[in-house]
């Protein structure tokens, strides 16, 4: 079998050394190309048997992991039980709300002890915490309503309340606006208003005592015990 000289073009048969028109040389030896290993790559395999190495940035710190909010479940309504609890006792209304958060990140310490609570993580538990505490609280209220038959207890405090803030004004208008508030439709209102507003106050002030509560754990861990 024939094949082409590389350097003159001319027929040559297969196996001969050299070109019998041009002298050339035949047999070829072909060097392969190193393949190029990829950096990571050759990072893994240079590492031990059984470990990978990975570089900084492929890593996540401990304290960057998200925190697992169904654990912190628990806390939060042992948090808003309690502090149900002490505001049925007498307890103000608002300072129950911060109660709750504070509380909240303080059982959830308890028991999770090793993972850190950051003043955000700690709002966020006191705004759960305060939003339970809303629910305790309205079944509270309602069981009241229905059992001990407090409804017009609750209704002649209320418009008592208007009253007393309509003393303060002689506006007619305003006047007018307050006897429409005592009415049945707008006793409703004013029922529907409250119940909202202690909805937001509650997970308002739940996560500012959640986030307060994780400042002052985690300042005194930072400087450790004296």
């Amino acid at each position: 079998m024939e094949q082409p000289c590389y350097k003159c073009g001319q027929a040559v048969d297969e196996g001969v050394a050299f070109c019998p028109h041009c002298s050339a040389p035949q047999i070829r030896v072909v060097v392969a190309q190193p393949v190029a290993v990829p950096t990571q790559l050759a990072e893994i395999t240079a590492s031990p048997a059984g470990s990978v190495a990975l570089s900084a940035s492929q890593t996540v710190p401990v304290l960057a992991v998200p925190m697992e909010w169904s654990r912190a479940v628990r806390p939060c309504g042992m948090a808003a039980l309690v502090a149900s609890l002490l505001m049925a006792m007498g307890l103000n209304p608002f300072v129950a709300m911060l109660s709750v958060g504070f509380l909240a990140v303080l059982f959830f310490r308890q028991r999770e002890a090793g993972v850190p609570v950051k003043a955000l993580s700690g709002a966020g538990l006191g705004a759960i915490a305060g939003l339970l505490w809303f629910a305790i609280s309205s079944a509270l209220e309602a069981m009241a309503v229905i059992f001990l038959h407090k409804g017009p207890e609750i209704r002649a405090q209320l418009i008592a309340k208007i009253d007393q803030t309509a003393a303060q004004t002689s506006d007619p208008q305003v006047l007018a606006m307050f006897d429409r508030l005592k009415t049945p439709a707008g006793l409703e209102l004013a029922i529907l208003s409250g119940v909202l507003f202690a909805l937001l106050a509650g997970i308002a002030l739940g996560g500012l005592g959640g986030a307060l509560a994780a400042a002052i754990f985690g300042r005194r861990e930072k400087h450790g015990p004296s």
